[in-house]
């Protein structure tokens, strides 16, 4: 075994040495670091700079998007509105169809109609009729069957011919 005994003291070093050796020992890493930190940066800002490029171009895509879809979409809704408009004259049509049906087929033989007004949702009917006994079913039939909420037999004059009479028919179901 050999041992090594100094037996000089170390000199201290002065402070412009220490700096001096942690300059060249240490600072030398810490600029190394710096430099890949900075290159590291650099990289990932074209980066950035490409996805911002992308998302603009992205943007003006759907712009001309919207800007050729827009007169589509509007065209779009007026033809909405224009099938809810002829959609509600067919209701409307089918529910005075289904009005006029209704009490055509059950008005009675033996009576004739000298007027009939047509409204939306009623008729006001004016006839005669031979067989007062049909007439009387007929307005009870109505009245039961509750058809229209409004039935009302408003007049019924005798005459040469038989009777007249005059019936309001409204708000059909």
């Amino acid at each position: 075994m050999k041992y090594s005994i100094n037996l000089l003291p170390k000199k201290e070093a002065p402070l412009a040495e220490q700096v001096m050796y942690f300059s060249l020992n240490y600072l030398r890493y810490i600029i190394v670091i710096t430099q890949l930190v900075v290159i590291g940066v650099f990289f990932y800002r074209f980066q950035i700079d490409q996805q911002i490029i992308d998302l603009k171009e992205s943007v003006d895509q759907k712009k001309e998007i919207v800007q050729v879809v827009n007169p589509l979409l509007t065209e779009a809704e007026i033809i909405t509105k224009r099938t809810a408009t002829s959609e509600d004259v067919i209701q409307t049509q089918t529910h005075f169809t289904r009005m006029v049906n209704y009490f055509l087929a059950q008005f009675p033989e033996s009576a004739t109609l000298s007027d009939l007004k047509l409204d939306t949702n009623s008729l006001t009917i004016a006839g005669t009729t031979t067989d007062l006994p049909q007439l009387q079913s007929f307005y009870s039939l109505l009245k039961t069957e509750k058809k229209f909420k409004v039935v009302d037999l408003s007049s019924i004059k005798k005459t040469d011919y038989g009777y007249d009479f005059n019936l309001k028919l409204a708000n059909y179901e």
